[in-house]
């Protein structure tokens, strides 16, 4: 999903569309995510998967969780970065915003990701691609 989100916003860019990629961590409260998460509808295809050597896994994943997420992790921090991202005038918006109460290392992996991206594009002359280019009327009639 995140390189989705990553080439969606580059290709956006020429089109006068400007995105944030919002990223947020684990919370064990305050949302159903991991209640629905991993539950296929296939479910005789879960049960044969769930039989197998990843016997009890998920609920492994919950009891890891628990462990690193602090108690008191609000998943209403996710919409508030939400908010100041859509506030945030035109041009001036991260690029990616990490909201992860545990402090897995997902951010530091996603700057080095998006700083050589960057350091690529520049290289290969699409450098413009990373800002979002600010449409005229001339030109958003054209588009």
């Amino acid at each position: 999903m995140d390189a989705l989100a990553v080439i969606y916003a580059r290709e956006l860019t020429r089109w006068g569309i400007e995105t944030s990629i919002i990223v947020p961590g684990a919370f064990t409260g305050g949302t159903n995510h991991f209640a629905h998460a991993g539950s296929p509808a296939d479910t005789a295809r879960a049960a044969e998967y769930e039989a197998g050597p990843y016997k009890g896994f998920a609920d492994e994943v919950l009891k890891g969780f628990s462990f690193i997420v602090p108690p008191d992790a609000d998943v209403s921090a996710v919409a508030e970065a939400i908010v100041r991202v859509v506030d945030t005038p035109f041009g001036k918006r991260p690029f990616r915003v990490h909201v992860d109460p545990t402090q897995d290392g997902a951010e530091v992996v996603n700057m080095v990701s998006d700083r050589v991206r960057a350091e690529l594009l520049r290289r290969i002359g699409f450098g413009d691609l990373l800002t979002p280019r600010v449409l005229t009327t001339k030109s958003q009639n054209a588009a």
